[in-house]
């Protein structure tokens, strides 16, 4: 791991995270995010977005997506309700020879070394730590770490974003916070064509009947307001194909197109496999949703 010296004090970086993810669907919201953070001026700065939705949405895999356009390195930081300042920034903890050494977070590294952070489910984490990235997100653009005694400036390439689900298990974000976290770009259910899509990136394997089925149940779940998400349904497929090849139902794929994985199950048996998927990931109140 890369090691710095700010101030006297040798600070330890996070790696950056290994993410390969393209955005499928909705590209306007891409767009939008990847507006947030262009520069019209040498003295403008790039905004601070919070992308909203409910869980499973795909809130993280469009912040890793747009990262990936930019070829900016990605750093993620999971919030939640035990996150302290000290998490968010630099965390002193004992070396191999007994000795206090620092270690960035995944914030601060982004920020020395020019990267996308995201800060994943923000709003599970409460104000105290919120305040301590203040200074942060407006136009100072650096952080204070009491604990190692330094003050670090961020790289001008720099840029970040919040996650944030729409749940009841979350805070509520302090109205200074808020102003800097601007704008908000909600991230819906996706369309069937667009979950049609996410599906077969993300199971390129999976025949095209089993999509069909889960992608119909996801949008009968959309138009009862649930909170099923595209998520679901990819954990649901991944099921589906898992017990029918335990069951001898479905022939294993042999490579990544669909044409190589066989559907050997009659209709009765599909929906056996379909019931016992929603139960296993949603529960018993989802199967009202299967066609």
């Amino acid at each position: 791991m890369k090691t710095l010296i700010i101030d006297g004090v040798s600070i330890q970086l996070a790696s950056p995270d290994v993410i390969d993810q393209n955005w499928v669907g909705n590209m306007d919201v891409l767009h939008q995010l990847m507006a947030c953070w262009v520069l019209v001026h040498p003295s403008d700065l790039p905004l601070n977005p919070r992308l909203v939705g409910r869980p499973g949405v795909g809130k993280t895999t469009l912040a890793c997506a747009a990262a990936k356009v930019l070829k900016k390195p990605t750093y993620i930081f999971q919030a939640t309700m035990d996150t302290r300042p000290e998490d968010l920034l630099v965390t002193p903890v004992i070396s191999e020879s007994g000795k206090i050494k620092y270690v960035a977070s995944a914030i601060v590294s982004a920020m020395i070394e020019g990267g996308v952070a995201i800060l994943d489910e923000g709003n599970r984490m409460g104000e105290k730590s919120w305040a301590s990235l203040a200074a942060l997100l407006d136009h100072r653009r650096y952080i204070e770490s009491i604990v190692a005694g330094v003050k670090i400036k961020a790289h001008p390439e720099f840029r970040f974003c919040a996650t944030m689900n729409e749940d009841a298990s979350t805070y509520e974000i302090p109205e200074y916070i808020q102003s800097r976290l601007q704008p908000q770009i909600y991230i819906d259910f996706a369309d069937a064509d667009e979950e049609m899509e996410i599906l077969r990136a993300n199971l390129p394997f999976a025949p095209r009947e089993i999509l069909t089925y889960v992608v119909n149940f996801l949008q009968k779940a959309h138009s009862a307001d649930e909170p099923f998400s595209v998520r679901d349904g990819i954990n649901i497929t991944r099921l589906v194909l898992k017990l029918g090849v335990s069951k001898n139902f479905i022939q294993p794929a042999g490579g990544d197109s669909p044409e190589d994985s066989t559907l050997i199950v009659d209709e009765k048996r599909m929906r056996e496999l379909l019931h016992d998927s929603v139960m296993g990931v949603l529960g018993d109140e989802a199967l009202r949703y299967l066609a």
